[in-house]
C-alpha cells in the first residue's frame, strides 16, 4: 500500500507507448503502476513500482477492478493514464464513479463517442468543411455504389464492438462486385449502423498525426509526426516515423478540436489525397499514441502536461520542437523493412537514411531490461504462431 504522499499515475496498457509513458513520469520522481491485461514491456521498466493484471478492458469487471485497486492500495486523486481505446471509451462511460477515486483526463463520453463511432465523426467534420474521404453511410439511406471510388474499406462504425463481433477491424473491396459480396456473405446480418464504407485513398503519401493538449476545444500544445514505415504497408502499425510541421494539417486539427470541444490530449490522423492534393481526416485516438515518447524527445512532453494540468491546474504553453528527428521500433522495423526491400516497396537508400539519426522506441541505457523483454516477447509470438 501506497503511504500518504505525492499521487501518482496509472498506466493503462504496457506496451511501448505505455513504456514511454512510465519512464517519462517515473524520470520526473511520480510513482508509477502499471496495469495490463497480460504480460507487458512496461511492467519491467525500473520506474514501474507495481504491476497488476486486470480484466478486459471494455468490461464492468475492469471498472470495479479499478475502484478495487485504489481502495486496496490507497490511490485516491491517482490519475488514470489510458494507452487503449477500450479502456478510454469504458472509463469515458463510467466517469461520474471513477471520478470518486482518480484523477481523469479522458473527455467526457458525450465528447468521447463522436470520437469512436465514426459516423459522428465524419458528419461533426462535414459540417465544419473538413475534407474526409468519399464516405457511404447505410444509416444515411439509400446509396448508388457505382459512384464510389475503388478500392473501398468497410469499416465498424464502432470498431471496439465491430472487430468483437466480426474478429476484423476491416474489410477491402476492389470493385462493386467485391463490395456486394462482402455485405452479403459476410456482413449479412449487420444492421446500417454498424458499419460504413470508405474509399481508400491512393498510397503516395505517408499518414501524418497531429497530436494536441486541448481544453474544452482550444490547443495550447502540439506536435506532428509522419510515418515513414508501417505494418502491414498500409493501415498498419507504425515501425519508423520522423517528427515535421505541417501548416495545413495544424489548422485543420485545430478546427476538429474546436467542434468537438474537446479537453485531453489525443492523436488526429490525416491523409494527402494526391487527386486534390487536400488532407483528410482518417480518425482520431483519445489518449497517448504508440510513439509518445517521441514528442518527449523533440521537447513536447505530453505525460507530464496531462499530470500538471490535472494535479497543479497548470495550463502549458507551446514549446518548439525538434523537426526530423527520426522514431523506430528496431525488431518490427528491421524485419518488415528487409521483406519490403526484398519485394520493393521500400528503398534500401531510404531504409539506411532513416538510421542514421533516431531513437529508438523501447531502448533506454538507464532502463536496459524492457528493451530485451519486447524482443523476447515477439520471438515468442512468431515461434507460437
Amino acid at each position: 500500500m501506497i503511504k500518504q504522499g505525492k499521487k501518482g499515475v496509472i498506466v493503462i496498457e504496457g506496451h511501448v507507448q505505455g513504456l514511454a509513458n512510465t519512464r517519462i513520469l517515473g524520470k520526473a520522481g511520480i510513482p508509477v503502476f502499471v496495469i495490463d491485461k497480460e504480460n507487458c514491456v512496461a511492467r519491467y521498466s525500473k520506474y514501474c513500482r507495481k504491476f497488476f493484471r486486470c480484466p478486459d478492458y471494455i468490461s464492468d469487471k475492469f471498472i470495479n477492478f479499478l475502484i478495487m485497486l485504489a481502495q486496496a492500495e490507497n490511490l485516491k486523486g491517482w490519475l488514470l493514464l489510458p494507452s487503449n481505446d477500450h479502456a478510454v471509451y469504458n472509463i469515458a462511460k463510467n466517469k461520474k464513479t471513477l471520478s470518486e477515486f482518480f484523477s481523469i483526463i479522458t473527455d467526457d463520453f458525450e465528447v468521447i463517442n463522436k470520437i469512436y463511432h465514426k459516423c459522428l465523426l465524419l458528419d461533426i467534420a462535414q459540417k465544419a468543411g473538413i475534407p474526409i474521404p468519399q464516405s457511404y453511410i447505410p444509416e444515411q439511406g439509400i446509396f448508388d455504389f457505382s459512384t464510389l471510388h475503388y478500392p473501398v474499406i468497410i469499416k465498424g462504425n464502432n470498431g471496439l464492438s465491430f472487430y468483437k463481433k466480426y474478429h476484423k477491424k476491416a474489410f477491402f473491396a476492389n470493385s462493386e462486385e467485391e463490395l456486394q459480396q462482402v455485405l452479403s456473405e459476410k456482413l449479412t446480418q449487420a444492421a446500417p449502423s454498424e458499419y460504413f464504407i470508405q474509399e481508400v485513398l491512393p498510397d503516395k503519401h505517408k499518414t501524418i498525426s497531429v497530436t494536441v493538449f486541448a481544453v474544452k476545444g482550444q490547443v495550447y500544445v502540439y506536435w506532428m509526426g509522419e510515418k515513414l514505415r508501417e505494418h502491414p504497408i498500409r493501415f498498419g502499425t507504425a515501425t519508423c516515423c520522423r517528427s515535421i510541421f505541417n501548416s495545413t494539417v495544424l489548422k485543420q486539427s485545430k478546427e476538429i478540436v474546436r467542434e468537438l470541444n474537446f479537453t485531453g490530449v489525443c492523436e488526429i490522423e490525416w491523409l494527402k489525397d494526391p487527386r486534390d492534393d487536400q488532407y483528410k481526416l482518417i480518425e482520431i485516438n483519445a489518449r497517448t499514441w504508440l510513439w509518445v515518447g517521441l514528442a518527449e524527445k523533440c521537447g513536447i512532453n505530453y505525460p507530464l502536461i496531462i499530470y500538471d494540468y490535472l494535479m497543479h491546474g497548470v495550463i502549458p504553453k507551446q514549446n518548439e520542437y525538434t523537426l526530423g528527428l527520426n522514431w523506430i521500433n528496431v525488431y518490427t522495423d528491421f524485419y518488415f523493412s528487409l521483406k519490403s526491400i526484398f519485394k520493393r516497396t521500400v528503398r534500401f537508400k531510404d531504409f539506411i537514411s532513416s538510421y542514421r539519426k533516431f531513437t529508438e522506441a523501447c531502448w533506454d541505457k538507464t532502463d536496459p531490461l524492457p528493451f530485451f523483454m519486447y524482443g523476447i516477447f515477439l520471438f515468442n509470438f512468431n515461434k507460437n504462431r
